[in-house]
C-alpha cells in the first residue's frame, strides 16, 4: 500500500490548525499563568545571577517592537515548536518525549540563528545562560499546550518576555 506525502502531513497539519483554534478554558488559563510565573522566575534567576538581565532605560520604539515581536518571534516561533511539534491533550503516545524534542529543537534553532542568519546576535545567543533561559521557556510552552491543546498562551508569554527583555533588559543588545 502507498501512502501519500498528503496523507502523511495530516495529522501534523490537523495538529497545528487544532493548536491555533482551541482556547483553553478558564481553568486552563489559570494554569498557563501558573506555568507563567514558574518560568519567570526561574528565567529571572538565571538571567540576574549570570548578568544575562540587567536594568536597561527603556528603549525606544516600543509599539513597533511589540509588533515585531508577536509576529517574530513570539508566532514565528511557537507555531512550528509548540503548533506543530508538541501534542495537545490526547493526541500523542508519548507526549512528553515529543514535548522534549521540540524543546531541545527550539534550544538548538537559537544556536542556528546565531550562525547563520543573526551572527550580530551570537555574542548572546551563544550564551549558556541565554540557552538555558531558551529551555525554561521552551518548556513551559510545551507544558501550556500539553495541557491546554492551544498555543495562543504559548505566544502570549513568549512575546511578553521578549518585549520586556529587549525594552527593559538589555536584551535589544543581542539583535546586533
Amino acid at each position: 500500500m502507498v501512502v501519500s506525502d498528503t496523507s502523511r502531513s495530516a495529522p501534523i497539519r490537523h495538529r497545528l490548525l487544532n493548536s491555533l483554534r482551541t482556547l483553553p478554558s478558564p481553568r486552563g488559563w489559570g494554569f498557563c499563568l501558573a506555568v507563567s510565573v514558574v518560568a519567570l522566575a526561574a528565567m529571572l534567576a538565571i538571567g540576574f545571577s549570570t548578568g544575562l538581565y540587567y536594568l536597561t532605560p527603556a528603549q525606544p520604539g516600543l509599539a513597533l517592537r511589540m509588533l515585531t515581536v508577536l509576529l517574530i518571534p513570539a508566532l514565528g516561533e511557537e507555531l512550528p515548536f509548540r503548533g506543530l511539534l508538541t501534542p495537545g491533550p490526547g493526541e500523542s503516545r508519548r507526549p512528553w518525549l515529543e514535548a522534549g524534542l521540540s524543546t531541545g529543537l527550539y534550544v538548538l534553532w537559537h544556536v542556528v540563528e546565531a550562525l547563520t542568519f543573526l551572527p550580530g546576535a551570537a555574542a548572546v545567543f551563544l550564551r549558556p545562560d541565554f540557552l538555558a533561559c531558551c529551555a525554561v521557556l521552551g518548556l513551559g510552552c510545551a507544558i501550556m499546550k500539553l495541557r491546554t491543546g492551544s498555543i495562543w498562551p504559548a505566544v502570549a508569554l513568549h512575546w511578553v518576555l521578549v518585549v520586556v527583555w529587549q525594552t527593559w533588559l538589555g536584551g535589544v543588545s543581542a539583535l546586533g
